[in-house]
């Protein structure tokens, strides 16, 4: 009989433990949780971060996405596209905004295509005479390219060449045309002179190859990839008990050495040597699409050429960024150092729906799958009006998926006046709070993806800093797969973790 009751609590505890694995088939949780860093600024190129890179850049305030207006010296009022696009350029707006900003496209270092707020480019009407400046062409060519002249000792005092030969003018406010022949004495009384102002700027991978041009950008690209990022810092995060490195990636990367102009061959290479220095040293890599093709949320570090957000609205767009997700993790899903990988970084809600991101996440997640059983699948949640746990339904059934969120207490005018104590305790109670919601038993794992040491407070001390760090780790240590700083080299301090640990701000 003892033997008989031994057989049956071992037949039950067999079959708990297996209702016990089915339970939990969506969340494999890792033997330990990574303590990561972005390598922000590597292979997908953000100005800020390394602002000498642009130096080279000739007329470099106007490169690609940059959003400049327009005001007449005579009329004293801006060119706008009436309606936002799809009609007539005029001269009658006081106060610029939306439709009075021209999103430049760079062709040469001072002739430029002028995309309008409804995305038409400005041109010349090929109709009648030929002279009135509209906006209603969707692709750009020879009728949409100009050129802006800079007065040379002010250099936002410009002209505007037309394609035709002659410069715009504002005759009145509403009527702009492109038939001023001749010199300017750049006088006040002169419709064809323009005071420019810049009213938007971008500092991305599209910017810096295109403002370098094919013949020199493929150089300073390489040497900044060979530079910024070395073996020396691998050996320096795992020195400092950081376990792992968050890796953008952009997603000209899988047609490399001859992805899409302007962008240029060789950051594969770099992304292979650091999977060989982070097996030399123990660390794990986490790959992070963080610019995906038509830009996910049109900000600079997405490979934007004009702030415009295009990714996933068509089939063919999501299909094309699964086959880069394919692509990598057939290249690194047997390599042990491999933990990651992240679908897509920071879609922006609501230019990327939840319909068409559920649709790439499973897509996508399929693709790592048919490479590894082990990596983790990173699914980022929307920037912008979303639930926080509108990803859920996504991962049910998954298995080994984490949910990535990114906590700045930046960003937001909320935190414009906050103190050093306020800014604490917003981290141990409202992002607590919002880790919490995201973080349950059985659904996926989560990661703190970016945060950083900064603030909007004025004059605080060494110790603040350190206090307010603190409380970071202590709340995103909670994240169940971990979290990463963004970023380890900055030319500002407070965001370069290796500056941070150097001069005793923060401590692991």
């Amino acid at each position: 009989m003892a033997s008989c009751s031994f057989m049956k609590w071992l037949i039950s505890l067999y079959l708990f433990s297996c209702l016990l694995s089915l339970s939990c088939a969506a969340r494999v949780t890792p033997n330990f949780k990574y303590r990561a860093v972005n390598l922000g600024g590597w292979l997908v190129t953000e100005g800020w971060i390394k602002p000498s890179l642009f130096d080279g850049i000739p007329n470099k305030d106007l490169l690609d996405g940059t959003g400049v207006q327009f005001m007449s010296v005579t009329t004293m009022k801006y060119l706008s596209a009436e309606s936002g696009g799809g009609t007539i350029i005029v001269a009658n707006r006081t106060n610029p905004s939306g439709w009075e900003t021209f999103s430049l496209w760079r062709i040469t270092e001072s002739s430029f295509n002028l995309r309008v707020f409804n995305k038409q480019f400005m041109g010349i009407d090929k109709q009648g005479e030929g002279v009135e400046v509209v906006a209603i062409s969707n692709t750009t060519g020879t009728w949409e390219t100009f050129e802006i002249v800079r007065k040379a000792d002010d250099r936002n005092r410009v002209r505007i060449k037309a394609p035709n030969g002659f410069f715009l003018q504002a005759k009145t406010e509403d009527s702009v045309t492109a038939d001023f022949g001749g010199n300017s004495s750049w006088a006040n009384d002169d419709p064809s002179v323009f005071v420019m102002r810049i009213a938007r700027t971008m500092q991305g991978e599209f910017q810096i190859t295109n403002g370098y041009g094919p013949e020199k950008a493929p150089q300073v690209m390489k040497d900044h990839w060979n530079s910024f990022i070395v073996e020396e810092d691998f050996k320096f995060i795992s020195k400092n008990r950081l376990n792992a490195v968050r890796i953008p990636v952009g997603w000209w990367i899988s047609s490399d050495p001859t992805p899409p102009k302007p962008f240029v061959g060789g950051s594969l290479e770099a992304l292979d040597n650091a999977f060989l220095w982070a097996r030399k040293y123990g660390v794990k890599v986490i790959i992070d699409l963080h610019a995906a093709p038509g830009s996910q949320n049109g900000f600079e570090h997405s490979g934007s050429r004009d702030g415009f957000q295009d990714w996933g609205h068509t089939d063919e767009n999501i299909q094309q960024t699964v086959a880069i997700i394919e692509f990598l993790a057939s290249r690194y899903a047997q390599n042990p150092s491999l933990a990651a990988v992240e679908l897509i970084n920071e879609p922006l809600s609501p230019g990327v729906s939840l319909e068409s991101l559920t649709k790439y996440y499973k897509a996508g997640y399929d693709a790592v799958r048919r490479h590894s059983s082990s990596a983790y699948v990173v699914m980022s949640n929307r920037l912008g009006p979303a639930d926080p746990t509108e990803l859920f339904p996504v991962t049910n059934g998954l298995n080994g998926v984490v949910i990535d969120v990114h906590y700045y207490n930046l960003f937001s005018d909320i935190f414009n006046n906050m103190t050093v104590q306020q800014n604490i305790d917003f981290i141990y109670t409202n992002r607590s709070a919002q880790l919490n919601v995201v973080t349950t038993s059985n659904g996926p794992l989560t990661f703190v993806g970016e945060w950083v040491a900064e603030w909007q407070v004025r004059g605080a001390s060494k110790k603040d800093f350190q206090r307010f760090g603190k409380a970071q780790l202590e709340v995103f240590g909670r994240a169940t797969f971990g979290w990463a700083y963004w970023t380890l080299k900055n030319v500002n301090n407070h965001w370069s973790l290796e500056w941070m640990i150097k001069n005793g701000y923060i401590t692991l």
